[in-house]
């Protein structure tokens, strides 16, 4: 871990001099944006491991500049090999640089129920819930930014009651374990997006998956739809939650949505890298938490790929929008 900056000592002093609990609420999470320099640009990438690899390709330059050397989230999931090593190296890598983090935890049984092209996930409820409690430990105090579970509360179309039941418990003790494990991670539930689940129905969801130990909700992860589309949706959300108690800030994944939604979600053709990741912009922060260039599967332009898979081809029609 990096020496403490005064913007880390600061915080921790707030923490001790105005305890939460004299306000009859649950410690709050400590402010993970100020106890850090900016956010992380991973150096291991998929678009910077590929342009390292093909220096010589008329397209790397431009997949370097304008997609590898932005901030990104890293995902882990049953790929990740023991989550605890994994997650630890990455946030400790973000640490050593003073930089903040993002991650999105992407393992949740069943995942992807309705899509189809992302499928997997842990064995059991039991598995999952030691996956993520081994996730937030290995954050520990460490400053980080978390998504839980990208598509988990848009897909009950394709559930039993059941196993709703059982995915709205896993969330709901996920988002806990950030909070008492991991002090200076702000963890965000997803939330879909605009054109799936309608805001009331999404807020009800969100109530019961426990977002009261959460720090607020994710919109258009992997998706495609405008950052003022999302906001117009964030805030209807937000607004219902109100009604459950709950006050909660959104972030909006803009990596994928500079020309908007076509209607398609799984590879559409003619989309563009949106606004990079910042502070603000109709939301808490502006994230991309979606790798431009990655596949969504086996459809549309990314054809004969997997999900995850790095398409240099793209990428670079992505940075132009064609």
């Amino acid at each position: 871990m990096t020496r403490p900056t005064y913007r880390r000592m600061l915080a921790a002093a707030l923490a001790v001099t105005v305890p939460a609990v004299l306000f009859g609420a649950p410690a709050a999470h400590a402010d993970p944006i100020s106890q850090t320099s900016g956010f992380y640009v991973n150096p291991n990438s998929s678009p910077a491991s590929w342009a390292a690899a093909n220096p010589n390709d008329g397209r790397a330059a431009a997949i370097r500049s304008q997609i590898a050397q932005k901030p990104m989230a890293s995902w882990f999931g049953n790929w990740s090999g023991d989550i605890g090593s994994a997650v630890g190296g990455y946030v400790g890598a973000a640490d050593a640089a003073d930089k903040l983090p993002l991650l999105v935890a992407y393992n949740i049984p069943g995942r992807d129920a309705c899509g189809g092209h992302s499928g997997g996930g842990a064995g059991s409820v039991g598995a999952y819930d030691a996956w993520i409690s081994s996730f937030a430990s290995a954050i520990g105090n460490r400053p980080a930014i978390v998504v839980l579970e990208p598509d988990s509360l848009g897909d009950f179309s394709c559930m039993s009651q059941s196993q709703i039941n059982d995915r709205t418990g896993m969330l709901s003790r996920a988002a806990a374990q950030f909070r008492s494990k991991a002090p200076n991670t702000w963890a965000y539930l997803d939330a879909g997006n605009p054109g799936w689940i309608a805001a009331q129905t999404m807020a009800q969801r969100l109530n019961t998956a426990g977002i009261g130990n959460a720090h607020g909700f994710a919109l258009n992860v992997s998706n495609y739809f405008t950052t003022g589309e999302n906001s117009n949706y964030g805030n209807q959300v937000a607004a219902t939650l109100r009604n459950y108690g709950h006050n909660k800030p959104f972030v909006i994944d803009t990596s994928r949505n500079g020309n908007g939604a076509n209607g398609q979600w799984c590879n559409p053709a003619g989309r563009r890298i949106g606004t990079p990741t910042q502070m603000g912009g109709g939301a808490e922060m502006l994230l991309w938490l979606k790798t431009p260039g990655e596949s969504d599967g086996n459809c549309g332009v990314g054809g004969g790929s997997s999900a995850g898979q790095f398409l240099p081809e793209v990428a670079y029609k992505m940075i132009y929008g064609y």
